[in-house]
């Protein structure tokens, strides 16, 4: 292995480049776009890259009825508050805070999954890769608006302070109740589709530059080349519609202290 490491570690510096990332010194082979371009991205292949469903309905709600839903919708609800006051219409850097909190709630909900599945022997029902999937998707949000927005000094400690308080209470709120975490994250999700429905008329009423869509979403969402800022936040509200259904389907599948069961239970 250490081996076939140096030999890619001389082959790129003979060729006049940096070494490519590897595993197990393997080098990757090289991987192009479907207009032939090479691809350049390390945090997502070509075969991930998707078109994200649209026409989903972006005005569903689950009406909370129980205790433990009006619990977490009137958390989130209060949770708007500071944010509005903080961020009030610079959208850009709201998106990029409401990213890193949303991509937490996936890992650690499909961390806690994988535990329990060694631990008791048993399969998730596909809970796993589902909920790791979310967080991928909504690290990919956040890798996109950083291209677009410029987030001050103190927006980038807020966003430390946010997500080191954030995870830890999830984390606990998952090994208490997975129902109620789950629940939390769908109305989450709901307020997430709001503001970016207020993002796209800010775009639409010229309050905000409808600039070129950055590379990295034109390759992810599979995009047209000459696509805008505004089909952007497009196909991140439809994500948003969707992580929405998947946890507050997730919340009905859950017990108040064990996770989602399998589909077929």
């Amino acid at each position: 292995m250490q081996a076939a490491k140096a030999e890619a570690v001389q082959a790129a510096k003979e060729g006049g480049k940096s070494p490519a990332s590897s595993y197990w010194g393997i080098v990757p082979a090289k991987l192009v776009n479907k207009d032939g371009a090479e691809w350049k991205w390390s945090c997502f292949r070509p075969w991930e890259a998707y078109t994200s469903d649209t026409t989903i309905d972006l005005t569903k709600h689950h009406k909370p009825k129980v205790l433990l839903d009006k619990i977490a919708y009137w958390t989130v609800k209060s949770l708007r508050v500071p944010t509005d006051i903080f961020f009030q219409r610079r959208y850009g850097c709201r998106a990029m805070m409401l990213e890193t909190v949303a991509a937490v709630p996936g890992m650690v909900g499909g961390m806690l999954l994988h535990l329990r599945s060694l631990r008791r022997f048993e399969q998730s029902g596909g809970w796993i890769r589902a909920l790791l999937e979310e967080a991928e998707n909504e690290r990919m949000h956040l890798m996109t608006f950083m291209e677009v927005a410029n987030p001050k000094w103190y927006e980038r400690a807020l966003v430390l302070a946010v997500q080191g308080v954030f995870f830890n209470a999830y984390f606990l709120g998952y090994i208490v109740s997975p129902k109620f975490a789950h629940r939390v994250v769908g109305y989450l999700e709901e307020e997430a589709i709001h503001s970016y429905t207020e993002f796209l008329r800010d775009l639409e009423d010229g309050r905000i530059e409808n600039v070129p869509a950055p590379r990295i979403a034109i390759d992810y969402w599979r995009l047209p080349p000459d696509a805008r800022l505004k089909d952007v936040v497009t196909v991140v509200r439809a994500d948003e519609a969707h992580h929405r259904d998947v946890n507050h389907f997730a919340a009905v599948r859950s017990s108040p202290i064990h996770g989602p069961r399998c589909i077929d239970v």
